[in-house]
């Protein structure tokens, strides 16, 4: 992953918990470097690594802090990085939901290296969707609970997140159903 997913992570923890906390995760994870360069790919393990200690460090399940993770990704790292990516991306929750594809073909020219994940929305009713997640990563499952809250806020909108089904095969694949109030 690249290193603005690791800064993201610092950022969250240094935010909500304090610099000793980060230090202290950081330390247990292994992880040697000092300051994470945003356009560097670092390898997953390092994130994986990060969350592992986080969730030990904090006294937290790894499924709260990957939660935690991807809603401030949406409102922290995409609004201050990707802003008006962010806000051309729709007018409203399922618009935005249904153009993350054209999003992320977008951060591809800025990050090349880039193994995004791929989404796939099914409209079920006006307040209901089914949204599949495809990624060649495993275990980022709450993070995408996250990443949708965090859209969500984003709008104004309220929703519940039910996870259908989870399989891999030859990538990751999740089943949300996500009903919402937009």
């Amino acid at each position: 992953m690249y290193g603005i997913v690791n800064q993201a992570i610092q950022g969250l923890v240094t935010e909500n918990f304090g610099e000793e906390k980060w230090l202290k995760i950081k330390a247990d994870a292994g992880v040697k470097v000092d300051y994470f360069l945003s356009d560097q790919a670092y390898d997953d393990d390092v994130t994986f690594d990060l969350v592992g200690a986080a969730s030990n460090v904090l006294d937290l399940p790894a499924s709260a802090i990957l939660e935690a993770f991807g809603k401030y990704w949406v409102l922290k790292t995409g609004m201050e990085k990707y802003g008006d990516l962010m806000k051309a991306g729709g007018n409203n929750f399922t618009e935005f939901l249904h153009n993350l594809p054209h999003f992320h073909s977008r951060i591809m020219l800025i990050y090349p290296k880039l193994s995004p994940p791929e989404f796939i929305v099914e409209d079920f009713d006006d307040k209901t969707i089914l949204l599949h997640y495809y990624s060649s990563r495993d275990g980022l499952t709450h993070f995408v609970v996250g990443l949708i809250h965090g859209i969500a806020e984003m709008f104004g909108t309220t929703c519940t997140i039910e996870l259908k089904s989870s399989e891999k095969t030859d990538v990751w694949h999740d089943i949300f159903t996500v009903k919402h109030s937009s």
